[in-house]
């Protein structure tokens, strides 16, 4: 009777146990900007399989449209529904003026590598920028270049002249409009599901995208003139509901940190080469598509009107846009003289 006792009581125990463990096993939400296969979602899924793999929680990632566009994922975020999002500084710059900083053309460097040791190593992106997001409620666990951002446009381009008055899709951002004022276009901000059809019916001229984004939403079946002008990087961000990241145990804090430490460095092997598969899959599948990679005297007709775009930014920002804009410079400096 006794050990008939000790035995329901054991078994109680693991079954209450059991249960325990299975209510602490949550599913997470995770949304991002991106098709299947695009950068965004590359690091999702490795994320994504780091949590399952290495704990009893599971993630259930959304694509781009599945719960509505950037503005839309990131209010979700805000409020609770979603526990993880991906989004572009492009879009966040609405909530956090100097996440815009990414869009001063010709601050960051064209080279892959430097771009990519400057994203590891800068205490701007890694501890400056976790502060200004925090102020939102967003725990910023990463943030990551996907890849050099190229023009389209329904003619060829060469020089700010060929860029007169051409309508250019920009994000919502204030400094991107900016910057394709001072380009000479006419910026027109747009959601991201609008812009194939603004491109096939003529409301837009041309829009600027990583080449892979350019691949994978069709781009260049209506936007067919790609120019290289060499004047920034398209960047983005994973961040977590900071109640939700609080609230968790530091176990699965610690989880979390080196689920996004994994998915980067998977997400920055693959985004190296991406650009020129890409660009070869665009060239196979169309023979009307132009490539115009710009030269020196060309891209410093651009350049030269970068300082209008930098003022603009420190207008928006103010003293701590200059501090951001300092330390960044003072980073590039470090890594460009490594």
């Amino acid at each position: 009777m006794k050990a008939s006792k000790l035995v329901t009581t054991a078994s109680v125990g693991a079954l209450l146990f059991g249960m325990t463990a299975a209510a602490q096993a949550d599913n997470w939400r995770y949304a991002h900007e991106e098709y299947e296969g695009d950068v965004q979602d590359v690091f999702a899924l490795a994320f994504k399989e780091y949590i399952e793999d290495n704990s009893d929680h599971t993630v259930q990632v959304y694509r781009f449209g599945e719960l509505g566009e950037s503005d839309d994922i990131m209010e979700q975020t805000q409020n609770g529904i979603l526990q993880f999002v991906n989004q572009s500084p492009g879009f966040t710059g609405a909530l956090i003026p100097e996440a815009q900083i990414f869009f001063i053309p010709y601050l960051l460097p064209t080279d892959e590598e430097t771009v990519l040791t400057f994203f590891d190593e800068s205490q701007a992106i890694n501890e400056m920028f976790p502060e200004l997001y925090a102020e939102q409620g967003l725990e910023l666990l990463k943030m990551y270049p996907e890849g050099e951002m190229v023009i389209t446009t329904n003619e060829p381009i060469s020089s700010p002249e060929d860029m007169r008055n051409k309508k250019i899709r920009t994000m919502t951002n204030p400094l991107l409009s900016e910057t394709y004022d001072a380009f000479g276009a006419t910026p027109t901000p747009l959601p991201w599901g609008e812009v194939y059809g603004g491109l096939q019916t003529g409301i837009l001229d041309g829009q600027e995208n990583p080449i892979f984004w350019i691949e994978s939403g069709g781009l260049y079946e209506v936007s067919p003139h790609l120019t290289f002008t060499g004047h920034g990087w398209f960047t983005t961000a994973m961040m977590a509901n900071q109640d939700f990241f609080e609230g968790l145990s530091e176990e699965d804090q610690a989880l979390v940190r080196d689920a996004s430490e994994a998915a980067y460095d998977h997400t920055m092997e693959h985004v190296q080469g991406l650009a020129d598969e890409a660009l070869e899959k665009i060239q196979a599948a169309s023979d009307e598509v132009t490539v115009t990679r710009l030269d020196e005297e060309q891209i410093e007709a651009f350049r030269a009107r970068a300082p209008q775009v930098e003022e603009a930014f420190l207008g928006m920002t103010g003293e701590r846009g200059a501090e951001l804009l300092e330390q960044f410079k003072a980073d590039l400096d470090a890594v460009t003289n490594e």
